[in-house]
């Protein structure tokens, strides 16, 4: 029997793609699901079968070509027929996904032959497995898992206890025969079955100045908010007070639709967002600005035992799925279509102090003061400052000397800040067994593991654009299925594109906050709001909801699947949960853990459901 019964919630979009070959016909018939919808080849054979609205789907075909885009893209059906018409080859539509703002998947057929996609940031993904003896591709794990009755793969559940999860395990999917496209890559399927990946994608090179840049990250931001705010209707947008849903929401206002910001103040008396969102919205008098009582905020961890969202992966997003839900019904009360964040912002208007390994060894002085400034700024001690910037490992013996002591304590934050990444760790709960199948599964990659750029800052800035998009991906998913689509423009591949040209230099500096956006929105955002130069943090909610919600954590623990796994100590991890006010639980040590907990019981609660 299958693990998961491939059915994805109310008012999501999800589809399976099949190959142009007559094998398909008994795999369609066979799908976990029924289709609501299906698109055929030119032969009539079924080659896009799912479900998807209207408003998610454009497509259009000429002759023996056919196209369609999944997702958020303002090209219509006319444009989409002349790209069709004018298809020779698959190769060629590199050309048009580079150049489309938006968030979407893109699939198309010609002569035979299928080429699936999804984006290079990482929201949109592609996995692929063989059925019927062809290959099908889908854009949700499960999907296939079930299509095929494929076994979950405990490994890597043993894998996804690390904290955090490196390169290039995020996208490995967690059932046995399914297989992931890297971002940035499509999968090709041939006529006689077989499929193949090919890279489309490759970050810009990082050498334009700020001031001749700061302009086209200005345009690709505002045609990604463009292409949510066309059509009108009433939008919603996160006012948080911080610079990226600032610049979101200024943006929105200056679109089609109506703007509802909406503010969610924290507990800590120091916050300072309220203050900085009221005096953005001062300046936006055509949109409503509602203000959401800050006792009435869910807490990290709260509602952990009600999940049932269909995840086709764990995520550390569910420990705040009920925070990020909370405002969706009174938005949609609202007439709210779509509700937009400025996440990503952080990671792509900003970027890693990484960057300044290479940069000691291209501009010395430059980077010495530099890193003096940030020394200063983040405590940084002198010794493993240096250590780190010292280390001179390829990646591939990062990550194998990583798989070497996962339980190590945690290294000083500076030596994830200048390497190739903070290093993964297990802890104390985590059974030896499940700390070897780890360690395998990592000695395993590093045997082939490239990073995703030769220089450790640009690797750095896009593992940590997909560890992100990783979370809103099933935020996305549970977001819609709870009524209230979202999406997050900063992480449109034009935007990123247009951020990571700008010379790291210009984009991380200890003297100045989040430049890059700064320079882009002025003009835009009124420059009191951009005069900002810092952040709010939620560690006290975090930690008032480890208190208030201890209960359900230890209950969490009480018949835990990873424990019936023999993946963690249960009893271990109680005594710890039992001291919710222990420095020991400081940060977020517990995530990846509950993360997985909390995914093998929706699984479980779907199987009981058939």
């Amino acid at each position: 029997m299958p693990d998961h019964d491939g059915m994805p919630g109310h008012g999501e979009a999800s589809f399976v793609v099949l190959p142009d070959h007559e094998a398909a016909l008994a795999v369609a018939a066979g799908l976990p699901t029924p289709p609501e919808r299906i698109l055929r080849h030119r032969s009539g054979r079924p080659w896009l079968a799912g479900r998807w609205s209207d408003a998610e789907m454009t497509e259009a075909a000429a002759g023996d070509a056919r196209i369609a885009i999944i997702g958020t893209c303002p090209i219509g059906p006319e444009r989409l027929a002349r790209e069709a018409g004018r298809l020779r080859d698959l190769a060629s539509l590199d050309r048009l996904v580079r150049s489309l703002p938006g968030s979407f998947h893109l699939v198309a057929a010609l002569d035979g032959r299928t080429r699936v996609q999804g984006d290079a940031a990482g929201l949109r993904l592609v996995f692929h497995t063989r059925a019927g003896g062809v290959t099908v591709a889908a854009d949700r794990a499960d999907t296939l898992a079930a299509l095929t009755g494929a076994a979950l793969d405990e490994r890597q559940i043993a894998a996804r206890l690390l904290w955090p999860l490196p390169h290039p395990l995020l996208h490995t999917p967690l059932w046995r025969g399914v297989e992931g496209v890297e971002p940035g890559a499509h999968l090709l399927l041939e006529p006689d079955g077989r499929a193949r990946t090919r890279r489309w994608w490759a970050a810009p090179e990082a050498v334009r100045p700020l001031a001749t840049a700061a302009d086209e990250v200005a345009a690709a931001l505002t045609a990604a908010v463009d292409a949510r705010t066309a059509g009108g209707g009433v939008v919603s947008c996160d006012l948080s007070g911080g610079l990226d849903s600032t610049s979101i929401c200024f943006l929105a206002a200056r679109g089609e639709a109506e703007v509802v910001a909406a503010t969610w103040p924290g507990r800590d008396p120091a916050d300072e967002d309220l203050a900085w969102a009221r005096r953005a919205a001062a300046h936006l008098p055509g949109v409503e600005h509602t203000v959401w009582p800050a006792e009435d905020a869910s807490l990290v961890y709260a509602g952990l035992l009600e999940i049932d969202d269909p995840l086709d992966e764990p995520s550390i997003g569910v420990m705040d799925r009920a925070r990020m839900l909370d405002h969706v019904p009174r938005l949609a009360a609202r007439g709210s279509r779509l509700h937009l964040t400025g996440i990503g912002g952080d990671h792509v208007a900003w970027c890693s102090e990484a960057h300044y390994h290479g940069l000691l060894r291209r501009r010395p002085l430059l980077a010495l003061r530099r890193l003096r400034g940030f020394r200063a700024l983040f405590d940084w001690p002198l010794a493993p400052a240096a250590r780190a910037l010292a280390d001179g490992r390829p990646y591939r013996r990062w990550l194998l000397d990583a798989a070497g002591d996962l339980r190590a304590p945690a290294r000083p934050a500076v030596a994830g800040a200048l390497g190739w990444d903070t290093a993964p760790r297990l802890f104390d709960w985590v059974t030896p067994e499940a700390a070897e199948a780890a360690a395998q599964v990592l000695r395993e990659a590093a045997r082939t593991a490239e990073p995703l750029a030769p220089d450790r800052g640009q690797h750095l800035d896009l593992h940590s654009i997909r560890a992100c998009t990783r979370i809103i991906r099933q935020w996305e998913r549970m977001s819609a299925r709870a009524g209230l689509p979202m999406a997050s423009p900063f992480l449109d591949d034009r935007v990123i594109e247009a951020c990571l040209a700008v010379r790291a230099e210009d984009r991380v500096t200890p003297w100045r906050y989040k430049p890059l956006l700064v320079a882009a929105m002025r003009g835009v955002v009124p420059a009191e709001c951009l005069a900002r130069a810092n952040k709010a943090e939620a560690s006290m909610d975090a930690a008032d909801g480890l208190r208030a919600h201890s209960r359900d954590l230890m209950e969490l623990c009480e018949d835990s699947r990873l424990a019936r796994l023999g993946l963690v100590d249960g009893e271990r991890l109680k005594a710890l949960l039992a001291r919710p006010d222990t420095p020991a639980l400081r940060g977020a040590i517990l995530y990846s853990t509950l993360g997985c907990e909390v995914w093998l019981r929706t699984l479980d609660r779907r199987r009981a459901r058939r």
